[in-house]
């Protein structure tokens, strides 16, 4: 086992912080068996690294068999992913006040009822009692429902023709202009 030099640490510090993942695991693992003896620990304190990714890389390359990450369930889950009846009950609310885009530029449905009055609906359905989020979760599950939180308008015809300005070609007079009439 070769003795740690103050001047290879920065270097395998920022070794591993350049790999993500079991990348960086089995890199933490091979530097654990190199510098350390396989152990965890010292590669703990002598490093700073996690003792249980340092572990994790050491059971990968004993085994040959690469675990897994799972990022994708951490963090907290959606309101609708924790009570999946209250998607139902916010679309029953909001649909019957709800407009395609009249221009169809966007997914998104319009609508007139506030993330207020869609809560205070939420609070009034006796199944739903101590489910029911805050006024801000619920614009929010809105957004993420496909809902925009504004005024509808009503889709109007354009006009036919534009009101002639001052200095477009179309509104000079018919008669002599004035330059042809200042010549002597």
């Amino acid at each position: 086992m070769p003795a740690i030099t103050d001047e290879v640490v920065p270097t395998l510090l920022l070794a591993a912080t350049l790999l993500t993942g079991h990348k960086r695991r089995r890199f933490q693992a091979e530097v654990a068996l190199q510098y350390c003896g396989g152990s965890a620990r010292r590669a703990e304190s002598a490093f700073g690294w996690g003792r249980d990714a340092v572990e994790t890389g050491l059971n990968e390359l004993r085994s040959g068999i690469r675990c897994v990450e799972d990022f994708g369930s951490r963090g907290r889950k959606t309101t609708e992913a924790v009570h999946p009846e209250l998607e139902g009950h916010v679309r029953r609310l909001v649909d019957p006040h709800a407009q395609a885009d009249p221009k169809f530029q966007t997914a998104f449905a319009f609508t007139r009822v506030t993330a207020r009055a869609v809560r205070d609906a939420l609070l009034a359905v006796p199944e739903l009692a101590g489910k029911v989020p805050c006024r801000q979760t619920v614009g929010e599950i809105l957004d993420r429902l496909g809902y925009r939180l504004r005024r509808v308008l009503e889709a109007r015809p354009e006009k036919k023709s534009r009101r002639p300005t001052q200095f477009s070609p179309t509104s000079r007079a018919s008669g002599p202009s004035r330059r042809s009439a200042r010549t002597p």
